[in-house]
């Protein structure tokens, strides 16, 4: 019975996900964090660039702590108990859109990843 899979197990796999965006979004940060840094602000229109990307590094370092803690709150979750499921409910109509939305969410976020990436990969060959 300890082989079998869990809620608990299953969302302890889940954790990959936040802690790959919490990845993400913290490279993210970083990236702007030094294009901030390259500016000039002795130059007038520097400053609300400078201002911008500041205020977004913070924004965006919270989010990926965020996802970071959530991340290690779902691997916490690999040893709970599994608890009694109205199967029937979880068979329904409202869970199947819901999942189908969560899998039509992931299929957008790859494509997006996907076309940023090769551009991405574009500006770096460029860079080096």
């Amino acid at each position: 019975m300890d082989d079998q899979p869990t809620c608990g197990t299953g969302v302890a796999a889940q954790s990959k996900l936040p802690a790959a965006l919490a990845e993400l979004m913290g490279g993210m940060a970083r990236v702007l964090d030094l294009h901030q840094e390259a500016l000039d602000l002795s130059d007038e229109n520097a400053r609300p660039e400078h201002h911008a990307y500041v205020t977004l590094v913070i924004q965006i370092r919270t989010a990926a702590d965020q996802l970071a803690a959530i991340a290690r709150q779902m691997t916490s979750y690999r040893d709970l108990p599994m608890g009694r499921h109205d199967e029937a409910r979880m068979a329904g109509h409202d869970s199947i859109e819901a999942f189908r939305g969560f899998v039509d969410a992931e299929r957008s976020a790859m494509q997006l990843l996907a076309e940023s990436l090769s551009e991405h990969e574009r500006m770096l060959e460029q860079m080096e």
